[in-house]
């Protein structure tokens, strides 16, 4: 397996529709594919507005089940096309009453790898998350790609530090985060906790977020979506703030070993000191 793997991230701005929306993001996919990356992620729900800036019993007809959803056999086909993974964030029904913030994880034949649900879920101002979805029950998997080992984190969980050495200890090597942020609230995060993140589990973090205003609420989404290496620098430009646009960048996979080899964190880390972290 080549050490350099070509990447790509979206943010974008919504269409309106639904269908719009993903044909959007297909378009977005191949373009990425031309330019040859191997692996493209998406926001949070990426085929929807971020409809919970309200609490409105409308948007629960968005969800469809994963993997056998639309949403998720369309990005499917679109990988079989593209020769791409692909990282595919959606609002999830597993049930009647059981809906997660969910993130499809496709391999580059389309084979459908697994799903990561949100562990972290806000419910403040501009956020109600709590009102359409569960916690994740299902841990911090990590992938198996055809270009490497891929975790995803979703949003607000980036706040939480556990998660994230979760994935490192599962070997992830890259890390999509997609998002849905606005700039009063956390935009001076943004740009800190990610490559932070990075540096601390040392590997590649792939932070994505929405740009613009959407019709269900005042949140002006910012977007400067990036990639961050092991060692907390930027990969290339960061996004602009007020545009769509995708990004395609190369991640030298090599450094995880030299940055971990140099640091040694792993080495380092007094798992048996660390009971009280996981007192209620």
């Amino acid at each position: 397996m080549a050490n350099v793997v070509r990447a790509a991230l979206v943010q974008a701005t919504w269409t309106g529709d639904t269908g719009s929306m993903v044909a959007k993001h297909e378009e977005h996919a191949r373009e990425a594919a031309r330019r040859g990356a191997r692996i493209i992620g998406f926001q949070e729900v990426f085929n929807a507005p971020y409809f919970c800036q309200v609490q409105d019993r409308e948007h629960f007809r968005r969800a469809e089940p994963v993997p056998d959803g639309p949403t998720v056999r369309r990005m499917r086909d679109l990988a079989r096309e593209t020769g791409m993974v692909i990282v595919a964030p959606v609002f999830e029904i597993e049930r009647s009453g059981f809906y997660y913030n969910t993130a499809a994880v496709i391999d580059a034949d389309g084979t459908y790898l697994g799903k990561y649900r949100k562990h972290h879920i806000p419910q403040v101002e501009g956020f109600w998350e709590k009102y359409y979805f569960r916690p994740g029950n299902q841990g911090w998997p990590v992938f198996d790609t055809a270009v490497g080992k891929v975790g995803v984190y979703i949003c607000y969980d980036r706040h939480f530090p556990e998660g994230w050495r979760q994935l490192g200890l599962g070997g992830a090597q890259l890390v999509y985060n997609p998002s849905a942020t606005h700039r009063s609230l956390s935009a001076h995060l943004w740009q800190l906790e990610q490559p932070a993140a990075a540096v601390a589990n040392e590997y590649f973090v792939a932070a994505i977020n929405r740009v613009g205003q959407e019709e269900y609420g005042d949140n002006d989404f910012y977007g400067t979506s990036y990639f961050v290496d092991p060692r907390g620098r930027f990969v290339g430009d960061v996004a602009g703030d007020k545009d769509e646009e995708l990004l395609v960048r190369d991640l030298d996979f090599a450094l995880i070993d030299d940055v971990r080899q140099q640091w040694a964190f792993y080495r380092d880390r007094r798992p048996d000191a660390y009971e009280g972290l996981v007192q209620p």
